[in-house]
């Protein structure tokens, strides 16, 4: 996995580019909904689920906190990609590691 290096330096422990955080498993594409904590934010993740009973899809989306490094510093409402990495707290295992630039 290559993402790509952000503009910004940074000397967070936790960041995957300036730090010692590695990422490995899942990545995923979302929205930020909420950047109030400090560090941290909250993605949610747009997906399809099939319910066989109905033969239909059913939109739904999952809200996943993730680190968020000082070099990244992305904001509500921005299109970001988080990777997952090691537990970093009680909810957090995954990293911004990519903001999509418009």
């Amino acid at each position: 996995m290559s993402f790509k290096q952000p503009a910004g330096e940074c000397d967070d422990v936790d960041c995957p580019f300036h730090g010692t955080l590695s990422v490995r498993g899942k990545t995923m594409d979302g929205v930020i909904v909420s950047d109030k904590m400090t560090k941290s934010v909250v993605v949610s993740i747009e997906y399809t689920r099939y319910f066989p009973k109905y033969e239909r899809y059913a939109r739904m989306n999952s809200r996943i906190t993730a680190h968020n490094p000082p070099c990244i510093d992305a904001k509500t409402g921005d299109k970001v990609t988080i990777a997952e990495c090691r537990p970093l707290s009680k909810t957090k295992s995954f990293v911004v590691v990519e903001k999509e630039e418009e």
